[in-house]
């Protein structure tokens, strides 16, 4: 499976329209986590059919607007947070990811649509979302060339939401081959703190500590944020500014540490590195 991201292009209205339909997806797997903590004894299919009583629910009609394929992809969301933390459990780490929570406006904000309730054109530069939200037809935006692609190919598509718009990620059913003739290298990596990793040839590759390099500016937009008032258009305002900085940085960094990995992936046959648990080395030792 291939996953591509393009932006989504369209009008306030429409923009208005994906941020209920993200809103419910929201409420769905909120509804059926706290319906799993009250049935322990509950699986995976019960949720999903759980999602057809909250659609027939007449206190909360909104629910029926969301599209009958994106209502049980909410539950599975639910049900993979429960399903890690049970695996975590058997491996005596039931912290790592902790207790199953309620998400928040901040912490989801994406609808996936399965086989129903969208439509990709010929042209692979518009779709249209055709559920009870009725956001409409949007533009495509991208480095991505679907043209490669079938439109049977395309499985599933995800609406996401971030600071600076609103993408649309494709599933697409085709296997990633990449030809290539063997180079005889091996490398062997050590991943570090001053240095992004050093080699065993001696080499070094330098942190570009984008984070370092962006304090500043950070630390501005954050006070000028904390002193805006509570439901106010600055608030709001200056609350995108500073979430459109974090997201360049957290590209930025993606962005450095992929093309840094493909390079060494592509030179050499064979790459060692060490499997650190950060977790544990970063703990206070106890005394004896």
């Amino acid at each position: 499976m291939l996953v591509f991201e393009v932006k989504l292009e369209g009008t306030k209205q429409q923009y208005q329209s994906l941020d209920n339909a993200i809103r419910t997806a929201r409420f769905v797997r909120n509804a059926c986590l706290r319906y799993w903590m009250d049935n322990r004894n509950i699986g995976r299919y019960d949720l999903s059919a759980y999602c057809a009583v909250l659609a027939a629910d007449e206190n909360v009609p909104w629910v029926a607007k969301l599209n009958s394929m994106a209502r049980p992809a909410s539950a599975e969301r639910a049900w993979s947070a429960i399903a890690r933390f049970f695996e975590n459990c058997k491996k005596n780490k039931p912290g790592k990811k902790g207790y199953p929570r309620f998400k928040k406006e901040q912490t989801h904000s994406s609808v996936e649509y399965k086989t129903s309730g969208w439509k990709l054109f010929k042209d692979r530069r518009h779709i249209t979302f055709s559920d009870g939200f009725e956001s409409g037809t949007f533009k495509l935006w991208g480095t991505r060339n679907l043209h490669f692609y079938q439109l049977k190919q395309f499985k599933r598509v995800r609406v996401v939401r971030r600071a600076d718009g609103y993408y649309a990620q494709f599933c697409i059913n085709q296997e990633r081959v990449e030809k290539r003739e063997p180079t005889g290298k091996t490398i062997g990596l050590d991943v570090g703190l001053n240095h992004f990793y050093t080699d065993s040839e001696g080499n070094t590759v330098e942190n570009p500590r984008h984070l370092r390099k962006s304090e500043k500016s950070l630390k501005r937009l954050q006070r000028r944020f904390s002193k805006t008032k509570k439901d106010s258009k600055n608030r709001v305002k200056f609350r995108n500014k500073l979430a459109r900085k974090h997201l360049k940085v957290s590209r930025q960094r993606k962005n450095f540490a992929v093309k840094t990995a493909r390079c060494v992936v592509q030179s050499h046959d064979l790459v060692a590195y060490e499997d650190l648990q950060v977790g544990n080395m970063i703990r206070n030792r106890q005394p004896f």
